[in-house]
């Protein structure tokens, strides 16, 4: 299988986004949003999907987080599609269960190629390390849309939104990095029978 890598450079009048990504990677992350709780989330993406992620972000935090938290997950998931490329040889699914403490978050992945986002996850706090609580979910919706996969994310039960919102990545990145798995025995096939090879 070739290497699975991309670069993305994103720019508008809001934000300047500019990352690397190479999907086999040893879970080795340099981000930079300018949020600190968003970098930390990113780093246990990279960590728990093993993949090597390089990323800045300079956006109008002046006025509020939202530009920047949308448009890194639209400039991630821009280059998870592209690294995945056609997708052949791939298992296409990918499930995880994630404990945190008094926390259990399941995510569920397909690489379908069909954009969707269900999000269940009742964060009881507004505000998590100085971020907008509904950020969490525009963040995962954006990535969802860019990348082209449907993903379904819950938290099963929990009481603290800090565990409950890295469980949401946790889960996420393990069951990317399942789904991205090459297939031996689908080498060279479209994980779609909808696709013409």
């Amino acid at each position: 299988m070739a290497p699975r890598k991309a670069s993305v450079r994103r720019k508008t009048r809001e934000t300047e986004v500019r990352l690397t990504l190479n999907l086999d990677g040893k879970g080795e992350a340099d981000i930079a949003t300018g949020i600190g709780f968003l970098d930390h989330m990113l780093e246990q993406t990279a960590r728990h999907g093993l993949m090597d992620l390089t990323m800045r972000v300079k956006g109008d935090l002046h006025i509020d987080q939202h530009h920047t938290t949308e448009d890194s997950a639209l400039a991630l998931g821009e280059a998870i599609a592209e690294a995945l490329g056609d997708k052949k040889g791939i298992s296409r699914y990918g499930a995880a269960l994630v404990p945190m403490d008094e926390c259990l978050t399941r995510a569920v992945v397909d690489l379908s190629d069909r954009p969707y986002l269900i999000w269940k996850a009742r964060l009881p706090s507004r505000q998590l390390g100085g971020m907008d609580a509904e950020l969490f979910r525009e963040w995962f919706h954006a990535l969802a849309q860019k990348a082209a996969l449907t993903l379904h994310l819950e938290v099963l039960y929990g009481r603290n939104s800090h565990h409950m919102v890295e469980s949401c990545y946790k889960a996420f990145a393990r069951a990317l990095k399942e789904a991205c798995a090459p297939d031996p025995r689908a080498r060279g096939l479209s994980p779609s029978t909808k696709r013409l090879d």
